[in-house]
C-alpha cells in the first residue's frame, strides 16, 4: 500500500497529539507522523532544510486553533507567505471549537482543506484521505 511521506501534528496538548498519532499509526497511511507543540515552532519547521536542501514539506497537517503564543490563525497568517515547498499540499484544522464563526472563518481560507472537530478518529481520518488523496487511498 502506498503511503504519505509525512503527516505533521500541531496542537499544543501533549494527551491529544498521542492520541492522534496512535489514531494515524492504526490506519498506516504514512511513513512519520511529526508532532510540534506550538504554532511557532512548527513554522521553523517548515521553513528548515534537511542536510540536502530540501524543506520538510508534510503532505497533510493537522491544525488545532487554541494554543498559546501563537494561536492557529495566527499560525495560518504566516504560513501563507510561505514558498510553495514550504507547505504542506492540504491542511485540517482540528479542533474543539464549537463557535460557528471558526468554521465559517476556515471556510474562507484557502489553505484550510477541512474543518474537523476533535478527536480524531479513524472515521474522520480515512474520510480527509480518500477526499484529498483518491489515487492512494481509494480502498477507504
Amino acid at each position: 500500500m502506498n503511503k504519505l511521506n509525512t503527516i505533521l501534528l500541531i496542537d499544543d496538548d501533549p494527551a491529544t497529539n498521542f492520541l492522534h498519532k496512535l489514531i494515524i499509526k492504526k490506519e498506516d497511511c504514512t511513513e512519520n507522523i511529526i508532532c510540534i507543540q506550538s504554532a511557532k515552532e512548527a513554522l521553523d519547521y517548515l521553513k528548515t532544510r534537511n542536510e540536502k536542501g530540501i524543506y520538510p514539506h508534510p503532505e497533510m497537517i493537522f491544525l488545532d486553533i487554541n494554543m498559546p503564543g501563537m494561536n492557529g490563525w495566527e499560525f495560518l497568517n504566516e504560513y501563507e507567505k510561505n514558498e510553495k515547498e514550504q507547505k504542506a499540499k492540504i491542511v485540517v484544522m482540528l479542533t474543539t471549537s464549537l463557535d460557528p464563526e471558526d468554521k465559517k472563518k476556515a471556510d474562507n481560507i484557502k489553505e484550510i482543506n477541512r474543518f474537523i472537530s476533535k478527536p480524531l478518529t479513524s472515521e474522520k481520518l480515512r474520510e480527509v484521505l480518500k477526499l484529498n488523496f483518491p489515487d492512494i487511498f481509494r480502498h477507504f
